[in-house]
């Protein structure tokens, strides 16, 4: 099966088509905004590069969280979209989940894993994982000291917050995985879920309210 997965959920837009385990093309580029215009483009160029059109793809892949209020409404309003226009089906998921399969077994040997996302406030996005990968706790937002302490013995950190938990754990060990999701790793891990049947919905992962919300009147003069 070919499975097409793309991520905008961080400070990146990245896609990747996997075929039957094996990658055949993968694109990334870091960016704080703007994912909204490069993403189409980078799917087709990555379906052009792997020889495949819209009819050969089989599975859609995509993060749904958490991350970044606008980045995974790209994400996801795309993943819609090409399920919708193709008929195919869309499996979700985890930020967290993506970057802990992208860590070393031999960085994660003998230590809980924590996953840390920069939520761009005080708190941060994090979920424990033990060695072997398995969840050891939902994600939540958490402040960087409450992370700290989702792990009481040895801690490897990975993603984009990893520094700020390292700050007050210095005992921790900074995982060689630092950056935001692998594509190839987000097609992979979909195809398994979707195989046994646990894809997540297309449905985002919010940790906490929007930062905007709408007012409940308009302003004097433009009701």
């Amino acid at each position: 099966m070919n499975v097409l997965a793309f991520d905008c959920s961080m400070q990146a837009c990245s896609a990747a088509v996997v075929a039957d385990d094996r990658l055949l093309a993968r694109r990334s580029l870091g960016m704080a905004r703007g994912q909204a215009e490069a993403l189409m483009p980078m799917v087709l160029a990555v379906l052009a590069e792997a020889g495949l059109g819209w009819p050969d793809i089989g599975l859609v892949a995509v993060t749904v969280g958490p991350g970044t209020f606008t980045g995974l409404r790209i994400g996801l309003a795309a993943a819609r979209g090409m399920a919708l226009a193709g008929n195919l089906p869309v499996a979700g998921v985890t930020t967290a989940d993506a970057i802990a399969h992208s860590v070393p077994e031999s960085e994660r040997r003998g230590r809980t894993l924590v996953v840390a996302i920069d939520g761009k406030r005080a708190d941060l996005f994090a979920q424990p994982f033990g060695p072997d990968l398995t969840p050891l706790g939902p994600p939540a937002a958490l402040m960087p000291e409450a992370a700290a302490r989702l792990a009481a013995g040895p801690l490897v950190v990975a993603g984009d917050a990893a520094s700020r938990i390292a700050a007050i754990r210095p005992d921790a060990v900074m995982s060689s995985v630092q950056g935001p999701p692998d594509p190839e790793v987000i097609a992979r891990l979909a195809a398994h879920h979707h195989a046994a049947g646990r894809g997540l919905p297309p449905a985002p992962l919010y940790l906490r309210p929007p930062d905007v919300t709408l007012a409940d009147r308009p302003p004097p003069g433009l009701s």
